[in-house]
C-alpha cells in the first residue's frame, strides 16, 4: 500500500526542522488569501525509528481497514450511479450530504475516509482527490476536509488535509487547496489562489473559473 501525498509539497519541511510556521499567530495569509487555520487543525503523530513515517503505516492503520477502505473507493470511483457512489462513501463513515455528485475516478482518502464531510449538492470533479493524511519523515498528521453546500471542485483538484472549503466556492481544474476557500470565492493554481470572490449573495461567481468541472 503507498500514500499518495508525502508532506513535502506544501511547505511541511520548514516546520519540522525547526523553523516558522505558517504565521497564524503573526496575521499572515496562506495562499487562498484566508488566514491560514489548516496546519493548527492537523493531528500529529511521532512514529519511532530511522524509517520514515510511511515505512509505518501499517501501526497507523490497519491493513484490513485499509484494503477494504480501498476496495470501496475503487467501486466506487468506476460506479456511473452518483446514488450508489453516495452510499458506499457514507459506508467508509464519511458524511455525504444530499444530492452530492461525484464524478468518474474523484477519490476520498482511502486511509481515513470518516474525516471527510461535503455537504448537500457539493460537486466533486473528475478525478479530484481529497486527502485526509500526510505522511511524514518523522511523523505523520491527519485532519479533517470539509466541503461546504454547493461548493465545486474542478477536476484533478487536490485538497490537502484540514482544509475548508466554504458554501458555493469554486476550484478550478488541477488546482492543489492547501488552505481555506471562503464561501462563495473561486480559486485556482497551484498552490491555489484567489480568481474571485462573491459579495452580493447570490452565489454565482463574479469571474471566469478558469476551468472548473462539474461533473
Amino acid at each position: 500500500m503507498t500514500d499518495t501525498h508525502d508532506g513535502a509539497d506544501d511547505g511541511d519541511a520548514a516546520d519540522d526542522e525547526g523553523g516558522s510556521d505558517d504565521g497564524q499567530d503573526d496575521g499572515e495569509t496562506d495562499a487562498s488569501g484566508t488566514d491560514d487555520r489548516r496546519h493548527d487543525r492537523l493531528t500529529r503523530h511521532p512514529t519511532r525509528g530511522r524509517s520514515n513515517s510511511l515505512m509505518q503505516w501499517t501501526d497507523a492503520k490497519s491493513p484490513l481497514t485499509v484494503s477494504r477502505n480501498y476496495a470501496v473507493v475503487l467501486l466506487a470511483r468506476v460506479s456511473p450511479s452518483l446514488r450508489l457512489k453516495n452510499r458506499l462513501f457514507r459506508a467508509l463513515g464519511m458524511t455525504v450530504g444530499e444530492g452530492v455528485a461525484w464524478g468518474l475516478e474523484s477519490t476520498p482518502d482511502v486511509f481515513w475516509p470518516e474525516l471527510i464531510t461535503v455537504d448537500d449538492h457539493a460537486i466533486i470533479g473528475y478525478d479530484a482527490t481529497l486527502l485526509c493524511h500526510e505522511f511524514l519523515q518523522e511523523e505523520y498528521r491527519t485532519g479533517e476536509v470539509h466541503v461546504g453546500e454547493r461548493a465545486m471542485i474542478g477536476a484533478g483538484a487536490v485538497v490537502l488535509p484540514g482544509v475548508r472549503i466554504g458554501a458555493g466556492a469554486q476550484v478550478a481544474a488541477n488546482s492543489l487547496v492547501a488552505g481555506d476557500v471562503p464561501p462563495g470565492a473561486t480559486v485556482a493554481g497551484v498552490p491555489a489562489t484567489p480568481v474571485s470572490t462573491v459579495d452580493d449573495g447570490t452565489g454565482a461567481a463574479d469571474a471566469d473559473t478558469g476551468g472548473v468541472d462539474e461533473e
